[in-house]
Formats: structure tokens, sequence, C-alpha cells
């Protein structure tokens, strides 16, 4: 795992060991900054379900103002320090050490706004339902924000009827997919 582009190019990353973060290949983590990258200059990103943080970094490296980053599980946060350290990108972010629902009620508080938020939650376990439904009632989010969901090939959208956000576009990988959302 590393930082494909902008001011930390190159760096390799720490990933926790076992099998329960799925870093991003290289390949479609390209095709996603691909099609973020008109938006990332100066943003405010938000990095849910971290992982490693390779997501928010990357952001960070290719523009992106400030970053955070939100994940619950310990030796993941562990390879978010290490990692943002080594890249030196730690003075652009912030680490909530917490779940994600609390996280979105941390943020608010805090009066914090993004352009930009990013979901990889485990796959099939509908937390994307949930997470939406918190944003969609939460300041912490702009009308013209945009949502980025990594999720199984499997996993429907259908709720999404039930919300006020819509699909605007649809990039299908071999076993994943990311949705990008915005506001109606």
């Amino acid at each position: 795992m590393r930082v494909i582009a902008g001011k930390a190019r190159r760096l390799i990353l720490k990933t926790p060991q076992g099998y329960d973060t799925r870093p991003t290949t290289d390949k479609i983590k390209e095709t996603l900054f691909n099609i973020l990258n008109p938006y990332l200059a100066d943003a405010d990103f938000l990095d849910l379900f971290s992982g490693c943080g390779a997501i928010g970094i990357e952001a960070l490296s290719r523009g992106a103002k400030y970053a955070a980053f939100v994940e619950s599980d310990k030796a993941a946060l562990e390879c978010i320090k290490s990692n943002l350290k080594h890249t030196k990108l730690d003075s652009q972010a912030e680490i909530y050490p917490m779940k994600v629902l609390e996280a979105i009620r941390a943020l608010e508080i805090k009066g914090k706004v993004f352009d930009i938020v990013f979901m990889d939650p485990p796959y099939n376990s509908n937390y994307e339902q949930d997470v939406l439904f918190a944003l969609q009632k939460s300041n912490i989010i702009y009308c013209d924000t945009i949502i980025v969901v990594e999720a199984s090939k499997q996993t429907s959208f259908d709720f999404l009827k039930d919300t006020q956000f819509r699909v605007f576009k649809k990039k299908e990988y071999k076993t994943n997919q990311h949705v990008f959302l915005e506001k109606t």
C-alpha cells in the first residue's frame, strides 16, 4: 500500500495485520481520485471507517487542506497515526477513535463541515444506510458535499429513495463499487 500521487507520492503506508480491513488497491484508488481530483483543492475531507487511513492520506497528498479520520479498531488507529507521521501530513489531520455514528455527533459539536465524505464500511453490513440517514440529519455536510460509498457489488442502494440523496455516478469494479451521492 502506497500513496499514489501528490506531495507524499510513493511513500509506503502501514496496514493492520489480518483481514479486518480491506485496503483499497492502487488501481481502484487511482480511479477514485481521478473522479475526485477536481474537488480536492483546499477541501475538508472526512474518511469514515478509515482502516489504515490510505484514502484520507491520498486526499491530503493531492491537495485537500484537512482530513478527519474515523476508526474504532485499535490496530488500525495505530496505523493511521504512523502513516500520518510518516507522510508528514499529521498537522492537517484529526483522528476520531470512535464508532462512526458517535463521530458524526462529535463533529457536529465541533462545528466541522466537509466538502467530501468517503466511507468504506464492512461489506454487506448495511452500515451505509445508517450512516447516510445520520448524515442527512447532520450539519456536517453542505448541500453540495460529495459522498462516496465503497461497497460490495451486491450492496443495494434501494433505500436511497427514503433519503435526501441521489446517485450521480457509479463506478463498478470486479468485486466492489464506488457510489457517488449528492443531496437532492
